[in-house]
């Protein structure tokens, strides 16, 4: 049987749609996907716009993973880009940072799109804030301002003081930051099950509760579940955190991290209002970040304080309120409705993880917590690798990677030490800020 959603917001408020059957039989395809979060989804999408004939298999149901436990914020914040423009130097030369920057909008642009053309309803709404705590956070997103302005983007990015951010959002912590209104926010299970209606539509076959559990490689893989297999010319393997036929290339490059996120009884509208008069989604700027906003009925979605350890959450609603109640001052006591965990898929250099472990199957993985925009813009670059043009495939392919140590306990005590020094540092620099 397949695992349900998550005790999400989410999953709680989904749009009803007819589950997906189970794969049953033998089915021959060009192009067999492993996974339907959004980078399975709109591979899928991307491949059968091209004309492709595509399966897609996911063990449980559509965005059952990360790509329905988030908090929904799609930005176009790159958490690799220094390392980006490092490694992409070397195979792009001069017009690496030009790439990288196109490359933070191309998301928006792509989910606009899709939810245009196919009509998803999933409360997709424009404004972001990027806040700063401290006087360090401030010069940085000064600077991210000017490169907008610089790029032609001041009318939709610019940054505010502090009393400027206090005419955003009712949050006392925040002295600055970067007002984005290309930037958005989304209910993302509805996104997902939106994208995989418009996967069927144009010919994708679709089924939920297909575990793979082997593939057979060769000429022509075979994809092999509990009740079917699908032999096809190419893989694509989208599972992210989630996945578990990684190998080669794959092992220790991507380290699942825990994530918990609540959502608040619904507030009286003037409370809302007060709060968050702008409807606009939040993120501080730190290293380990909180990440919040209103939903389409009035509730804060909040999520943070990310667990590397690799210990599960006991009690994720007691341990973000006093995160929830430091933000918003006004909502001290709150009735917390719902509570859940997931996922992320964490790369060490924070560079999606792109690449092949033969051939003819390819994978992609790791968007650091940055996933509803990267995935949309990674399934384009798998879709067009596949199809035969290589070049963006190759430039993160080329990427160098830092391999995480062998043993789970190992890998998950290293990330945690590496955490806790970028954490420490951080509130000693913002200390600082506040002398």
């Amino acid at each position: 049987m397949p695992r349900n959603h998550t005790t999400s917001y989410y999953a709680a408020t989904a749009r009803p749609y007819t589950p997906f059957d189970r794969l049953e039989g033998d089915i021959d395809t060009d192009v067999a996907v492993i996974g339907g979060g959004f980078t399975g989804l709109n591979t899928a999408i991307e491949l059968a716009q091209r004309g492709m004939r595509v399966v897609l298999l996911e063990a449980n149901r559509i965005g059952w993973g990360a790509t329905g436990r988030n908090g929904g914020q799609i930005t176009g914040s790159l958490s690799g880009d220094t390392a980006m423009s490092r490694e992409f130097r070397r195979s792009l030369g001069t017009e690496t940072e030009d790439y990288i920057w196109n490359l933070r909008w191309r998301g928006h642009r792509i989910i606009r799109e899709r939810v245009a053309r196919f009509g998803i309803a999933c409360d997709l709404k424009h404004g972001h804030l990027q806040a700063a705590m401290g006087a360090k956070h401030e010069h940085s997103l000064r600077a991210l301002a000017d490169v907008a302005a610089e790029r032609g983007m001041g009318d939709e990015i610019r940054y505010v003081d502090q009393v400027g951010v206090r005419d955003l959002v009712d949050i006392p912590l925040y002295t600055g930051g970067v007002l984005n209104m290309r930037n958005m926010h989304v209910h993302s299970l509805n996104l997902a099950i939106g994208e995989a209606q418009a996967a069927a539509s144009l010919g994708v076959r679709l089924f939920e509760d297909s575990r793979v559990t082997r593939i057979d490689h060769g000429a022509r893989p075979v994809l092999r579940t509990a009740q079917g297999r699908v032999t096809c010319d190419t893989v694509m393997l989208a599972g992210n955190a989630y996945h578990n036929l990684a190998e080669g290339r794959m092992r220790g490059a991507l380290f699942p991290a825990a994530l918990g996120i609540i959502a608040t009884e619904p507030l009286p509208e003037d409370l809302a209002r007060q709060i968050n008069p702008k409807d606009l989604a939040i993120y501080d700027d730190r290293f380990v970040l909180d990440y919040h906003r209103l939903s389409a009925d009035g509730r804060v979605i909040f999520g943070g304080g990310t667990n590397y350890s690799g210990r599960a959450t006991r009690d994720i609603a007691a341990e973000l309120r006093p995160a929830l109640e430091r933000t918003y001052p006004r909502l001290k006591g709150v009735g917390i409705d719902y509570q859940w965990s997931g996922q992320a898929g964490i790369i060490p250099n924070r560079i999606p993880h792109l690449g092949r472990v033969r051939p003819n199957v390819f994978f992609a993985e790791g968007y650091s917590g940055h996933g509803i925009a990267t995935t949309h813009i990674v399934a384009g670059i798998m879709a067009d690798a596949i199809t035969g043009t290589m070049a963006e495939f190759d430039v993160f392919d080329a990427v160098r990677r830092v391999r995480l140590p062998a043993g789970k306990w190992v890998a998950h005590q290293a990330l945690a030490l590496g955490m806790w020094y970028y954490t420490l540092r951080e509130r000693m620099d913002t200390g600082r800020s506040a002398r």
